[in-house]
Parts: structure tokens; sequence; C-alpha cells
């Protein structure tokens, strides 16, 4: 009798497990590479990811993350700061531990497609209290209302302005090591870039967070209704406030008609500042420049992702195998962004290994 019960027990939570996406992480990496000790010592990755039960849909699970749980969190930044680029335009820097000593690690976070300070408290938040260091969001143009005195945007961000915001870092806290983490379509901003200053880069380390890999693709697989609805909001963010930026462009209107992120994505490129689409892309889209990445790169996708499809990382499993600096991690329930666990208090699960992943990168730099 103990027996069977046993075995109807074991049944029963196998079954749960299935239900709920319960299941070790799945890793590509090249084994002979030099992210395998950090691999090997991140203890997350070699047990079960169990997400929060009653977020075991997809879309219940990125309705949680996009609108419940940012609303439940209030983050006290230290300050904004405002750069004016070499062009004239204008993005800022939001600071979470910036009295802590000069020489304290700080961590740049580049935000998703709307991102603003308040809806990336959260990973701010997260990473500040696993870590310890310092943390810098980059804000793009455009974005938390920042004024728009240059007719240029991009929905990836422009790795000039980037490097911009490196100097004026580097510059504040000349002693502090960086490093830096991508989220959604901040990940666009984070590759591109490491790929293309390669060993060039002050970034120790980089984590990105549910990337689409290629930009002229990865588009069209959202989930229609999130591309209506995001597609909106990136309208109602970037161009009807900024009415005057704009008034000159001429491929407005056609922008204005996309009902698709795929739609906006191939018509705004002389939003950008790009005098077509193929010369946009080619410096933008950063599957081009991947395999030139030198800097040590975790990646974490879930396969129930509705923005931002599993399927787009499937053409490059073979490139990430035979790179020794990047290891992708996929699981099988976390939606976009969200990759909660916990019953009552929920708490962000690739918070905790992006945070792990630094602190073991940190501890390579300190022996050498």
């Amino acid at each position: 009798m103990k027996s069977l019960l046993n075995k109807v027990s074991q049944h029963v939570l196998t079954r749960f497990d299935q239900v709920t996406g319960i299941e070790k992480p799945k890793l590509y990496f090249n084994e002979k590479g030099e992210l395998s000790p950090t691999i090997e010592n991140l203890s997350q990755l070699h047990q079960k990811y169990r997400p929060t039960p009653w977020l075991s849909n997809r879309h219940m699970h990125l309705l949680y993350f996009d609108v419940i749980k940012k609303r439940s969190i209030s983050l006290d930044y230290d300050h904004l700061e405002h750069l004016t680029m070499q062009d004239g335009g204008i993005t800022a820097i939001a600071w979470l531990g910036a009295e802590l000593a000069p020489d304290t690690p700080t961590i740049l976070i580049l935000h998703t497609i709307t991102g603003t300070p308040e809806s990336m408290s959260e990973l701010v938040q997260d990473l500040h209290r696993y870590t310890g260091w310092r943390i810098a969001l980059c804000l793009r143009r455009g974005h938390a209302g920042l004024p728009m005195p240059v007719p240029k945007i991009n929905l990836f961000g422009s790795t000039d302005d980037l490097r911009e915001q490196i100097k004026f870092i580097q510059d504040k806290y000349p002693s502090s090591t960086l490093y830096g983490m991508g989220s959604s379509a901040g990940t666009g901003l984070l590759v591109r870039y490491l790929g293309e200053d390669g060993d060039k880069t002050p970034l120790k380390a980089a984590f990105a967070l549910c990337p689409g890999y290629n930009t002229e693709l990865g588009f069209s697989s959202v989930h229609p209704f999130y591309s209506k609805v995001m597609t909106k909001k990136i309208i109602n963010k970037f161009i009807q406030p900024y009415q005057t930026t704009w008034k000159n462009t001429k491929s407005l209107s056609k922008v204005l008609e996309s009902k698709s992120l795929f739609d906006f994505e191939q018509t705004y490129f002389e939003l950008a500042g790009y005098q077509d689409y193929e010369t946009y892309s080619n410096a933008t889209n950063p599957i081009y420049v991947l395999e030139n990445i030198t800097t040590p790169l975790l990646v974490l996708n879930s396969e129930d992702d509705p923005v931002c499809n599993i399927q787009n990382f499937e053409p490059y499993k073979d490139t990430v195998k035979n790179m020794s600096n990047i290891a992708v991690v996929t699981t099988k329930k976390g939606s976009h962004c969200g990759f909660y666990q916990g019953l009552l208090e929920t708490r962000s699960w690739a918070s905790k290994l992006a945070a792990d992943f630094f602190l073991l990168e940190a501890k390579k730099h300190t022996h050498l």
C-alpha cells in the first residue's frame, strides 16, 4: 500500500511539474569555453526553476509582470542626470547607489522598448540588493518624457549615445568596474555595442534578458495582441508628444499608419537617422556583430515568451555553441522578462541569476 501511495504521489508531482513548467534550465554553450567555470558554479542553472504556480499561463505571467508587479514597487532613485549628446540630443542616467564608495562596481541597465525609471524599478532594486553595487539606468532619447530637441530616436537605442553615457560614468567613477545588462529591446543595444567594440569595451561581463536576436525578423513573431498594443504605446510616447520635433520628417505619415511592431520597425528608419531600411538595419541589427563579442555574455530566454519568440534563437544555436564567451539559458516558463517564483511573495528568478553571474565574474577580476 505504501509503495502504491508513493507511486501515486510521484505521478501527481510529475504531472504538477509538467503543468506548471517546473524543470531544469536548458544550457547552450561551449563546454570548453571560458564561461564553463561560471556556468558550473551558478547553482540556479543546475536546479529546477519553479515558476509561481498561478502564473504558469504566459499571458497571466506577462500581465502580472507588466501591470501588477510594476505598480507595487516604489523606488526612490538618488537622482536623474540629464546628458547632452554630441549632436544635441538628450539622454539621461537614473542612479541608485550613487554615493557608494568610488571603487564599487557599477551595473549599467539598458531598458525595455518603452522603459522608464518607474517601469525598471524592480530590476534596478533587485540587482542593487543582490550585489550591493551601484546601478546606472541608461535612459535613451525620448524616454521618461526627456526633451527631444533633435529629430532622432531608435527603438533599440544608439551605440554612439551609449558610448557617451559610458564615458560619462567612467569619468564620474574612474575606479569603478563596469557591467552591463539589457532587458528586452535593451538587449539589442547591449549586443550591438559589445559586437562593435569587441575587446575595447570596459564592460567586464554582460547579461541579456529576453532578446529577440535578429531585429529584421524578431518583430514578425510577436503575439499579434502585444504587437498592436506596443505599437500604439510607442506612437503615443515617442511620436505624438513631439510634433514639433518630427514636423519635417517626410515618412512620418507612413509610420503613423503602423498597426504592428513589424510595420513600425520597417518604416521608421528616417526617425532613427537613416535614409533607408537596409542602411538602418546594417547599422543597428545586433545579430550582424554577434560573433565579434569578446565580453562574457549570459543570455536568458523563456520558451513561452509571447513577445520574443524562442524560435528567434533557433538559427543561432550552433554559433553560440562555437563561441567561447557566450552562453544561452532557456526555461520552459517565465513569459517575457517575468520569471517569477514563489507562491505569495513573488520574486524574479532572472534578477537573481544575473546578479550571481556578475558576482562570479567579478571574482575572476579580483584574482587577476
